[in-house]
């Protein structure tokens, strides 16, 4: 159908659809209602009916919302094929995982204006290095836990008290020991502490963060 409203013949159109449907492995259901897919088959069926007429730029909206982690990656693979021959994808998600590894291009909105703009890699080196997380054995210790990293940290320390994670952008050099020591003497109780790499939510975390404070002074 969508073919034939693309004004291909009718012979191209199911030429075309069968193709799509076989690369985007749905041809064994294609007799299916779509009704009856899965909502990770919905979305290929969505996506194949956008690739019919194979277009130069493709722009999709939210494409892997409530999809589970396998459909997601292979929408992400498919989506990976369309650029790898070609075609410029402009993607909305509100997954900065996603934006991350699909991305050359990012720009972050905040409330509906542009708050950062550039590559992953330089979204990311914006807001420094290394974080520490702290993952609570009891989440109402979130706020004593920020003050016992707020002497290691570079700028803010952010809380997620219904994850029970405290995370702070810390100084080079700082030593996982000394955090240890400073959650133990604060006499708070963890299950977990590690180091890890920036990633794009401490980005827009950071970004939104400062706006706020902005605002208030």
């Amino acid at each position: 159908m969508v073919g034939r409203l693309y004004g291909m013949s009718k012979k191209d159109a199911r030429a075309r659809a069968d193709e799509l449907l076989e690369r985007l492995g749905l041809a064994d259901v294609s007799e299916k209602l779509v009704k009856d897919y899965s909502g990770g088959m919905r979305r290929r069926a969505d996506l194949a009916a956008t690739l019919v007429a194979a277009p130069p730029v493709l722009f999709l909206d939210e494409p892997t919302t409530g999809l589970d982690p396998q459909s997601r990656n292979e929408l992400w693979e498919v989506l990976r094929e369309q650029v790898a021959e070609g075609v410029t994808l402009l993607l909305t998600t509100q997954y900065l995982e996603e934006a991350d590894r699909l991305a050359d291009e990012i720009v972050v909105l905040d409330h509906g204006r542009v708050a950062a703009a550039g590559s992953p890699a330089e979204l990311k080196q914006r807001v420094g290095g290394d974080r520490i997380e702290v993952s609570l054995a009891e989440i109402g210790d979130a706020d004593t836990a920020a003050a016992a990293l707020a002497g290691f940290a570079e700028n803010e320390v952010t809380t997620d008290p219904e994850e029970g994670l405290v995370t702070a952008p810390v100084r080079t050099g700082t030593r996982l020991v000394e955090v240890v020591r400073a959650l133990d003497s604060a006499g708070i109780d963890v299950t977990d502490v590690h180091r890890r790499d920036a990633t794009l939510d401490d980005v827009f975390l950071s970004i939104t963060s400062n706006e706020k404070a902005e605002v208030h002074s």
